[in-house]
Protein backbone atom coordinates (compact mmCIF):
# COMPACT_ATOMS: atom_id res chain seq x y z
CA UNK A 1 0.00 0.00 0.00
CA UNK A 2 1.31 3.46 -0.87
CA UNK A 3 1.85 6.22 1.69
CA UNK A 4 -1.40 7.87 0.53
CA UNK A 5 -4.67 6.26 1.56
CA UNK A 6 -7.60 7.06 -0.73
CA UNK A 7 -10.83 7.22 1.27
CA UNK A 8 -14.04 7.10 -0.77
CA UNK A 9 -17.03 9.15 0.34
CA UNK A 10 -20.27 10.57 -0.92
CA UNK A 11 -20.18 14.31 -1.49
CA UNK A 12 -22.96 15.51 0.81
CA UNK A 13 -22.09 17.72 3.77
CA UNK A 14 -22.98 14.92 6.17
CA UNK A 15 -20.97 12.28 4.30
CA UNK A 16 -17.94 14.56 4.11
CA UNK A 17 -18.17 15.35 7.81
CA UNK A 18 -18.36 11.66 8.69
CA UNK A 19 -15.56 10.72 6.32
CA UNK A 20 -13.30 13.55 7.51
CA UNK A 21 -13.64 12.30 11.08
CA UNK A 22 -12.64 8.79 9.98
CA UNK A 23 -9.83 10.14 7.78
CA UNK A 24 -8.33 12.12 10.66
CA UNK A 25 -8.44 9.08 12.95
CA UNK A 26 -6.83 6.86 10.30
CA UNK A 27 -4.11 9.43 9.62
CA UNK A 28 -3.33 9.77 13.31
CA UNK A 29 -3.12 6.00 13.91
CA UNK A 30 -1.33 4.99 10.71
CA UNK A 31 0.89 7.95 9.83
CA UNK A 32 -0.49 7.76 6.30
CA UNK A 33 -1.62 10.71 4.24
CA UNK A 34 -5.40 10.19 3.88
CA UNK A 35 -7.07 11.81 0.86
CA UNK A 36 -10.84 12.02 0.40
CA UNK A 37 -12.19 10.88 -2.96
CA UNK A 38 -15.74 12.04 -3.66
CA UNK A 39 -17.96 9.57 -5.47
CA UNK A 40 -21.47 10.27 -6.72
CA UNK A 41 -24.00 7.50 -6.07
CA UNK A 42 -27.33 6.65 -7.68
CA UNK A 43 -29.11 7.98 -4.61
CA UNK A 44 -27.30 11.31 -5.00
CA UNK A 45 -28.07 11.64 -8.72
CA UNK A 46 -31.79 10.88 -8.53
CA UNK A 47 -34.47 13.16 -7.12
CA UNK A 48 -37.08 10.37 -7.12
CA UNK A 49 -38.64 9.06 -3.94
CA UNK A 50 -36.45 6.50 -2.20
CA UNK A 51 -39.24 3.95 -2.49
CA UNK A 52 -38.95 4.05 -6.29
CA UNK A 53 -35.15 3.65 -6.42
CA UNK A 54 -35.07 0.00 -5.49
CA UNK A 55 -33.86 0.84 -2.00
CA UNK A 56 -30.99 -1.51 -1.29
CA UNK A 57 -27.57 0.00 -1.88
CA UNK A 58 -28.54 3.15 -3.79
CA UNK A 59 -26.15 5.17 -1.61
CA UNK A 60 -23.43 2.52 -1.42
CA UNK A 61 -23.08 0.71 -4.76
CA UNK A 62 -20.85 3.27 -6.50
CA UNK A 63 -18.49 3.43 -3.52
CA UNK A 64 -18.22 -0.35 -3.42
CA UNK A 65 -17.58 -0.53 -7.17
CA UNK A 66 -14.75 2.00 -6.81
CA UNK A 67 -13.31 -0.04 -3.94
CA UNK A 68 -13.38 -3.29 -5.91
CA UNK A 69 -11.86 -1.55 -8.94
CA UNK A 70 -8.94 -0.28 -6.85
CA UNK A 71 -9.85 3.38 -7.36
CA UNK A 72 -10.05 3.88 -3.58
CA UNK A 73 -8.55 2.00 -0.62
CA UNK A 74 -11.34 2.32 1.95
CA UNK A 75 -14.94 3.57 1.88
CA UNK A 76 -16.99 5.16 4.62
CA UNK A 77 -20.72 4.43 4.66
CA UNK A 78 -23.63 5.34 6.86
CA UNK A 79 -24.24 1.79 8.03
CA UNK A 80 -27.99 2.04 7.62
CA UNK A 81 -27.44 2.59 3.87
CA UNK A 82 -25.26 -0.50 3.44
CA UNK A 83 -26.95 -3.70 2.16
CA UNK A 84 -26.99 -6.50 4.72
CA UNK A 85 -25.80 -9.11 2.19
CA UNK A 86 -22.00 -9.41 2.02
CA UNK A 87 -20.20 -8.48 -1.19
CA UNK A 88 -17.42 -10.92 -2.15
CA UNK A 89 -14.01 -9.29 -1.94
CA UNK A 90 -15.06 -6.63 0.57
CA UNK A 91 -15.39 -6.57 4.33
CA UNK A 92 -16.53 -4.14 6.99
CA UNK A 93 -13.17 -3.68 8.64
CA UNK A 94 -14.25 -1.23 11.35
CA UNK A 95 -17.42 0.00 13.00
CA UNK A 96 -16.59 3.12 15.06
CA UNK A 97 -18.45 4.14 18.19
CA UNK A 98 -22.06 4.96 17.42
CA UNK A 99 -23.76 8.33 17.66
CA UNK A 100 -27.30 8.68 19.09
CA UNK A 101 -29.43 6.22 17.04
CA UNK A 102 -32.73 8.00 17.69
CA UNK A 103 -34.82 10.01 15.27
CA UNK A 104 -35.49 13.68 15.93
CA UNK A 105 -38.39 16.00 15.18
CA UNK A 106 -37.47 19.48 13.98
CA UNK A 107 -40.63 21.57 14.08
CA UNK A 108 -41.90 25.13 13.86
CA UNK A 109 -42.95 26.87 17.07
CA UNK A 110 -40.98 24.42 19.20
CA UNK A 111 -43.65 21.76 18.71
CA UNK A 112 -43.07 18.20 19.90
CA UNK A 113 -44.66 15.15 18.34
CA UNK A 114 -47.35 15.30 21.02
CA UNK A 115 -48.09 19.02 20.57
CA UNK A 116 -48.08 19.27 16.76
CA UNK A 117 -51.52 20.55 15.76
CA UNK A 118 -53.85 18.18 13.94
CA UNK A 119 -53.28 18.26 10.19
CA UNK A 120 -49.67 19.46 10.58
CA UNK A 121 -47.49 18.61 7.57
CA UNK A 122 -44.49 16.49 8.56
CA UNK A 123 -41.82 15.64 6.00
CA UNK A 124 -39.77 12.45 5.73
CA UNK A 125 -38.31 10.37 2.92
CA UNK A 126 -38.36 7.19 5.01
CA UNK A 127 -41.24 4.68 4.77
CA UNK A 128 -40.22 3.44 8.24
CA UNK A 129 -40.57 6.89 9.77
CA UNK A 130 -43.75 7.63 7.82
CA UNK A 131 -45.43 4.43 9.03
CA UNK A 132 -44.52 5.08 12.67
CA UNK A 133 -45.61 8.71 12.46
CA UNK A 134 -49.01 7.56 11.22
CA UNK A 135 -49.25 5.06 14.07
CA UNK A 136 -48.31 7.66 16.71
CA UNK A 137 -50.30 10.55 15.21
CA UNK A 138 -52.83 9.43 12.55
CA UNK A 139 -54.10 13.01 12.35
CA UNK A 140 -50.86 14.31 10.81
CA UNK A 141 -50.24 14.78 7.07
CA UNK A 142 -47.01 12.90 6.25
CA UNK A 143 -45.24 14.36 3.19
CA UNK A 144 -42.60 12.46 1.16
CA UNK A 145 -39.45 14.61 0.75
CA UNK A 146 -35.88 14.23 -0.54
CA UNK A 147 -32.73 16.29 -0.16
CA UNK A 148 -29.78 16.65 2.17
CA UNK A 149 -30.16 17.64 5.82
CA UNK A 150 -29.94 21.45 5.36
CA UNK A 151 -32.40 21.28 2.43
CA UNK A 152 -34.92 19.38 4.52
CA UNK A 153 -34.53 21.71 7.48
CA UNK A 154 -35.07 24.72 5.21
CA UNK A 155 -38.51 23.38 4.29
CA UNK A 156 -39.73 23.86 7.86
CA UNK A 157 -41.40 27.21 7.26
CA UNK A 158 -44.89 28.72 7.11
CA UNK A 159 -46.65 27.63 3.94
CA UNK A 160 -44.51 24.53 3.46
CA UNK A 161 -43.81 21.99 6.21
CA UNK A 162 -44.54 22.21 9.91
CA UNK A 163 -41.84 19.70 10.80
CA UNK A 164 -39.38 17.14 9.45
CA UNK A 165 -38.03 13.96 11.02
CA UNK A 166 -34.28 13.37 10.70
CA UNK A 167 -31.65 11.17 12.31
CA UNK A 168 -30.29 12.73 15.47
CA UNK A 169 -26.82 11.44 14.58
CA UNK A 170 -26.68 13.37 11.34
CA UNK A 171 -27.84 16.56 13.02
CA UNK A 172 -25.21 16.10 15.73
CA UNK A 173 -22.38 15.51 13.25
CA UNK A 174 -23.37 18.65 11.34
CA UNK A 175 -23.70 20.78 14.48
CA UNK A 176 -27.44 21.25 13.90
CA UNK A 177 -28.92 19.86 17.11
CA UNK A 178 -30.32 23.31 17.95
CA UNK A 179 -33.05 22.60 15.36
CA UNK A 180 -34.33 19.59 17.33
CA UNK A 181 -37.60 20.18 19.16
CA UNK A 182 -38.23 16.56 20.18
CA UNK A 183 -35.85 13.58 20.44
CA UNK A 184 -38.16 10.66 19.73
CA UNK A 185 -37.77 7.72 22.13
CA UNK A 186 -37.30 4.31 20.57
CA UNK A 187 -40.66 3.10 21.89
CA UNK A 188 -42.31 5.80 19.75
CA UNK A 189 -39.98 5.79 16.72
CA UNK A 190 -37.89 2.63 16.44
CA UNK A 191 -34.78 3.54 14.39
CA UNK A 192 -33.43 1.96 11.22
CA UNK A 193 -30.98 -0.92 11.62
CA UNK A 194 -27.51 0.59 11.91
CA UNK A 195 -28.76 4.16 12.33
CA UNK A 196 -26.14 6.43 13.87
CA UNK A 197 -23.31 4.01 13.06
CA UNK A 198 -20.63 4.15 10.37
CA UNK A 199 -19.01 1.32 8.43
CA UNK A 200 -15.43 1.50 7.19
CA UNK A 201 -15.13 -0.97 4.32
CA UNK A 202 -12.01 -2.21 2.55
CA UNK A 203 -10.93 -4.95 0.16
CA UNK A 204 -10.56 -8.21 2.04
CA UNK A 205 -6.98 -8.80 0.91
CA UNK A 206 -5.93 -5.35 2.15
CA UNK A 207 -7.18 -5.83 5.67
CA UNK A 208 -3.53 -6.31 6.61
CA UNK A 209 -0.78 -4.23 8.19
CA UNK A 210 -0.34 -1.31 8.24
CA UNK A 211 -3.98 -0.64 7.36
CA UNK A 212 -5.28 -3.39 9.66
CA UNK A 213 -3.82 -1.83 12.79
CA UNK A 214 -5.21 1.58 11.91
CA UNK A 215 -8.66 0.13 11.24
CA UNK A 216 -8.63 -1.86 14.50
CA UNK A 217 -8.13 1.42 16.31
CA UNK A 218 -11.48 2.66 14.96
CA UNK A 219 -13.46 -0.39 16.08
CA UNK A 220 -16.03 -0.20 18.90
CA UNK A 221 -16.98 -3.76 19.96
CA UNK A 222 -20.31 -2.82 21.57
CA UNK A 223 -21.42 -0.98 18.45
CA UNK A 224 -20.35 -3.92 16.27
CA UNK A 225 -22.44 -6.34 18.35
CA UNK A 226 -25.49 -4.09 18.19
CA UNK A 227 -25.40 -3.49 14.46
CA UNK A 228 -24.68 -7.14 13.66
CA UNK A 229 -27.92 -8.09 15.44
CA UNK A 230 -29.88 -5.28 13.79
CA UNK A 231 -28.60 -6.08 10.31
CA UNK A 232 -29.36 -9.77 10.76
CA UNK A 233 -33.01 -8.77 11.14
CA UNK A 234 -32.79 -7.05 7.75
CA UNK A 235 -30.96 -9.96 6.17
CA UNK A 236 -33.47 -12.60 7.23
CA UNK A 237 -36.40 -10.39 6.21
CA UNK A 238 -34.58 -9.61 2.94
CA UNK A 239 -35.50 -5.97 3.38
CA UNK A 240 -33.68 -3.03 1.82
CA UNK A 241 -32.62 0.16 3.53
CA UNK A 242 -35.92 1.87 2.54
CA UNK A 243 -38.22 -0.92 3.79
CA UNK A 244 -40.41 -0.11 6.82
CA UNK A 245 -38.21 -2.27 9.06
CA UNK A 246 -36.69 -1.03 12.31
CA UNK A 247 -34.29 -2.48 14.84
CA UNK A 248 -32.36 -1.21 17.83
CA UNK A 249 -29.86 -3.12 19.97
CA UNK A 250 -27.59 -2.22 22.86
CA UNK A 251 -25.36 -4.00 25.34
CA UNK A 252 -26.53 -3.53 28.93
CA UNK A 253 -24.42 -3.35 32.11
CA UNK A 254 -24.80 -7.11 32.63
CA UNK A 255 -23.22 -7.84 29.24
CA UNK A 256 -26.48 -8.86 27.60
CA UNK A 257 -27.45 -7.70 24.13
CA UNK A 258 -30.97 -6.26 24.13
CA UNK A 259 -32.69 -6.12 20.73
CA UNK A 260 -36.04 -4.74 19.62
CA UNK A 261 -37.16 -5.16 16.01
CA UNK A 262 -40.28 -4.07 14.17
CA UNK A 263 -42.01 -4.11 10.81
CA UNK A 264 -44.50 -1.37 10.00
CA UNK A 265 -47.33 -1.02 7.49
CA UNK A 266 -50.87 0.01 8.32
CA UNK A 267 -50.12 -1.45 11.76
CA UNK A 268 -46.91 -2.42 13.47
CA UNK A 269 -45.32 -5.66 14.60
CA UNK A 270 -42.68 -5.39 17.30
CA UNK A 271 -40.68 -8.14 18.99
CA UNK A 272 -37.95 -7.92 21.64
CA UNK A 273 -35.33 -10.32 22.94
CA UNK A 274 -32.04 -10.57 24.80
CA UNK A 275 -28.94 -12.77 24.72
CA UNK A 276 -25.62 -12.93 26.60
CA UNK A 277 -22.76 -11.88 24.34
CA UNK A 278 -19.16 -12.91 25.15
CA UNK A 279 -16.44 -10.51 24.02
CA UNK A 280 -15.20 -12.62 21.12
CA UNK A 281 -16.38 -14.15 17.85
CA UNK A 282 -18.94 -16.18 19.81
CA UNK A 283 -20.51 -12.90 20.83
CA UNK A 284 -20.96 -11.91 17.19
CA UNK A 285 -22.58 -15.27 16.46
CA UNK A 286 -24.91 -14.82 19.44
CA UNK A 287 -25.86 -11.39 18.07
CA UNK A 288 -26.65 -12.91 14.67
CA UNK A 289 -28.72 -15.65 16.24
CA UNK A 290 -30.73 -13.12 18.26
CA UNK A 291 -31.40 -11.00 15.19
CA UNK A 292 -32.42 -14.02 13.15
CA UNK A 293 -34.72 -15.29 15.92
CA UNK A 294 -36.59 -12.00 16.15
CA UNK A 295 -36.86 -11.75 12.37
CA UNK A 296 -38.41 -15.22 12.21
CA UNK A 297 -40.85 -14.21 14.95
CA UNK A 298 -41.85 -11.21 12.84
CA UNK A 299 -42.31 -13.41 9.78
CA UNK A 300 -44.48 -15.83 11.74
CA UNK A 301 -46.60 -12.91 12.93
CA UNK A 302 -47.29 -11.69 9.36
CA UNK A 303 -44.44 -9.33 8.45
CA UNK A 304 -44.58 -10.31 4.77
CA UNK A 305 -48.22 -9.32 4.41
CA UNK A 306 -47.83 -6.20 6.52
CA UNK A 307 -44.91 -4.65 4.65
CA UNK A 308 -44.74 -6.48 1.33
CA UNK A 309 -41.45 -8.20 2.16
CA UNK A 310 -40.26 -11.10 0.03
CA UNK A 311 -38.10 -13.34 2.22
CA UNK A 312 -36.52 -16.50 0.81
CA UNK A 313 -36.97 -19.84 2.50
CA UNK A 314 -33.15 -20.21 2.61
CA UNK A 315 -32.40 -16.89 4.34
CA UNK A 316 -29.58 -18.36 6.34
CA UNK A 317 -26.60 -17.55 4.17
CA UNK A 318 -24.42 -14.45 4.28
CA UNK A 319 -23.23 -12.30 7.10
CA UNK A 320 -23.27 -8.54 7.69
Amino acid sequence: MSSTLRLGTRGSDLALTQSTTVAEALAASSGLDVRLVRIRTEGDRSTASLTTLGGTGVFAAALREALLAGDIDVAVHSLKDLPSAPLPGLEIAAVPVREDPRDALCAREGWTLATLPGGARVGTGSPRRAAQLRLARPDLAVVDIRGNVPTRLARVAPGDLDAVVLAAAGLSRLGLLAHVTDLLPTDVMLPAPGQGALAVECRAEEHAAPLAAALRGLEDPATRLAVVAEREVLRVLEAGCTAPVAAHARVDDAGRLLLTAGVFGGDGLIRSGAAPVPADEQGLEAARELGAALAHELLAAGAVELAGLLPRSDASSGRP
